[in-house]
């Protein structure tokens, strides 16, 4: 069951995960991308951007 809150500086996910990693947003053409495994191929994820 998945249950997300979100309250002023903090961010709550309640769901089964299979794996969680870093990865630098990259350049594409006119866009940006996020590299992924190609075993997550069609699988759910969640990007959440952060402040550096």
């Amino acid at each position: 069951m998945r249950h997300i809150e979100i309250k002023k500086n903090d961010f709550i996910l309640n769901e089964e995960v299979e794996v969680v990693y870093e990865k630098k947003i990259t350049p594409f053409g006119n866009s940006a991308k996020i590299d992924a495994p190609k075993k997550y191929r069609g699988w759910r994820a969640y990007v959440v951007i952060v402040k550096e």
